[in-house]
């Protein structure tokens, strides 16, 4: 069967590799190069942050985190870690889908994968390259002009409009990376809408972040980046003089929940928010269910 995946950050790459390994003629669209998606800019911490619909992303999850322990991908380490967060309800869902979680205090620790998304991510696309996927780049403005059996929309922020959905919204998500004093552990805390991330990725450690809604832009904001250094610092001493590399904005597709499913001949998958890389596996998993049960 010939699939056509319209997308090229890690949802559409991991799409095209299991359709191509499952015996599928498969072409990847992409605007952008690999290093230019939302994707390149994520912290890589795998664990679904609130996303739902929280039961089928605690399953993705749980799908992408088998993954990465099997593929032995350059760029992924599993790390022991603390997610901070007032804790005065049952346990979360998520927690379902991540090994050994226990409670100390104020917070919940586990080891989980990071991931360094550049150097990842150009490996996934060497692997796409060589399972036989065609990559054309350049814009898709409709799903119905493409030649396939079935398409996959896994265009991020844009497989709402490709769909006609508009309830899919950026979320802007600017980082800070430092250089990485030899931390060993990665460190989340929560505290209402604010979420401050430390992930070491051995050269670097990426440390964020902002959420806002409705952003345009990837022009850095001084003061954010101010901010956040301040956070970063107050949860970890270590980085206190850290020297700063660079800093990076991606606009997170945000949509109320994911939407996986097929419609005729469209397979949506998209709306993951900042768990992209988090819900990857799974969901690249589901399609190719869903691809498999379809019938020409």
């Amino acid at each position: 069967m010939h699939v056509t995946v319209v997308g090229g950050g890690v949802i559409g790459l991991s799409c095209a590799l299991r359709l191509a390994h499952a015996g599928n003629t498969v072409t990847l669209v992409t605007a952008d190069g690999v290093a230019d998606t939302t994707s390149a800019v994520a912290g890589g911490l795998i664990y679904p942050p609130g996303t739902r619909p929280f039961a089928r992303c605690a399953g993705w999850t749980g799908e992408t985190l088998a993954e990465f322990q099997l593929i032995g991908a350059p760029g992924v380490r599993f790390l022991r870690g603390r997610l901070a967060m007032p804790i005065s309800e049952p346990w979360p869902d998520w927690t379902r889908a991540v090994a050994g979680v226990a409670r100390e205090g104020d917070s919940f620790v586990f080891t989980t994968a990071v991931v360094d998304t550049p150097v990842y991510l150009e490996w996934l696309v060497e692997k796409v390259k060589a399972a036989g996927v065609r990559i054309e780049h350049r814009r898709v403005g409709d799903l119905l002009g493409l030649r396939a059996d079935l398409v996959v929309n896994a265009a991020g922020l844009g497989g709402g409009a490709l769909a006609g959905d508009d309830s899919v919204v950026p979320y802007g998500g600017q980082v800070v990376h430092l250089a990485d004093p030899g931390l060993r552990e990665w460190a989340v805390k929560i505290d209402g809408d604010l979420v401050t991330y430390v992930i070491p990725h051995g050269g670097h450690v990426v440390c964020g972040g902002t959420e806002e809604r409705g952003r345009s832009g990837t022009e850095p904001d001084p003061e954010a980046t101010r901010e956040i250094l301040r956070r970063c610092r107050e949860l970890v001493p270590a980085l206190e003089d850290a020297e700063v590399l660079l800093t990076k904005v991606g606009l997170r597709p945000h949509r109320p929940e994911v939407r996986l499913e097929r419609v005729g001949d469209v397979i949506h998958c998209y709306g993951h928010g900042g768990a992209g890389i988090t819900l990857s596996w799974g969901c690249a998993d589901e399609v190719t269910e869903l691809v498999s049960g379809y019938e020409c």
